[in-house]
């Protein structure tokens, strides 16, 4: 089924429209809420809880792309879960190490102007990730998206995970001086 052809079961309220979801992007899903939580009964909570939003959330909205709404959906589900998990905990987790890689060069979302103009800065990461080489495209995404850990990168890549982290610290530096240029990040 497509994606066009599950949306429009949302929008007609059909409830077969969860389970089409679920057999297209389950383990797409999965996959995200798994990388953050590395607990199947915490993931599979996060899965569930993402078809509702998305039953929820269909219509008014109308995703352009179903994937990357189904995905953000999970991916921040699941981080919530590991935030609330975790609280008391400081530090180990693979989730803590790539939000800290990022600290430094992306403002922080803690003051109404900078939630305000949060949409102006996806649109201006998403443009400059568009700049960069595929390759360097796609490990910085697989990390910071899809929270895939340095290993299973270099791995996919068939280089040393030393390139990975040298990739991705360049491509950081980078983001940290596009954000600059564009007046959003003053660090």
């Amino acid at each position: 089924m497509t994606d066009t052809q599950i949306l429009d079961l949302y929008m007609t309220r059909c409830e077969s429209a969860i389970e089409e979801t679920q057999k297209q992007y389950g383990g797409y899903c999965t996959t995200i809420a798994m990388n953050i939580l590395h607990n199947r009964e915490d993931a599979q909570e996060c899965v569930n809880d993402a078809y509702l939003k998305a039953w929820n959330s269909i219509p008014p909205q109308t995703p352009t792309v179903f994937s990357t709404f189904l995905g953000r959906i999970t991916r921040n589900l699941s981080i919530n879960k590991y935030k609330s998990r975790n609280r008391s905990k400081r530090g180990g987790g693979e989730v803590t190490l790539l939000l800290s890689e990022l600290e430094n060069c992306v403002p922080s979302g803690n003051n109404v102007e900078t939630q305000v103009e949060a949409r102006d800065l996806a649109k201006v990461i998403d443009l400059f990730l568009k700049s960069l080489r595929d390759e360097d495209n796609v490990i910085f995404v697989r990390r910071y998206w899809h929270t895939d850990s340095v290993n299973e990168i270099a791995e996919q890549f068939g280089i040393s995970e030393s390139k990975v982290k040298m990739s991705l610290h360049r491509t950081r530096k980078k983001l940290k001086k596009h954000l600059e240029g564009e007046g959003l990040y003053h660090g």
